[in-house]
């Protein structure tokens, strides 16, 4: 991969990797690889040529890990140029019959 589609691809997964860890649906968990990787890039410890692949590797892992919905959803939205919003809730119905003590024999 030459340097110039190197630093491209970083850009374009660090801007998508931005608003994912502001996405509410992605899990926590997920959320700390490319915290820990951007760490690992402002503290060196191996040489700067490393660095970058190191973090592109853990953004990658990011959006892997991240529910594709997600992914496609701001995807979308950045290449038509929208700006951040959270994915809108869909699906989320809680099915229950309500009743009170005094219905109930």
């Amino acid at each position: 991969m030459s340097w110039p589609s190197l630093v491209w691809t970083l850009v374009s997964h660090a801007r998508l990797a931005a608003r994912l860890l502001r996405e509410p649906g992605v899990p926590l968990l997920t959320k700390v690889l490319p915290v820990l990787a951007a760490l690992y890039v402002i503290l060196p410890v191996l040489g700067q040529l490393d660095d970058l692949s190191v973090l592109l590797v853990a953004i990658r892992a990011f959006l892997k890990l991240s529910p594709a919905g997600a992914v496609g959803f701001h995807r979308t939205a950045m290449a038509q140029g929208r700006k951040y919003g959270p994915m809108p809730v869909v699906g989320e119905v809680i099915d229950a019959k309500f009743r009170r003590e005094e219905d109930v024999d």
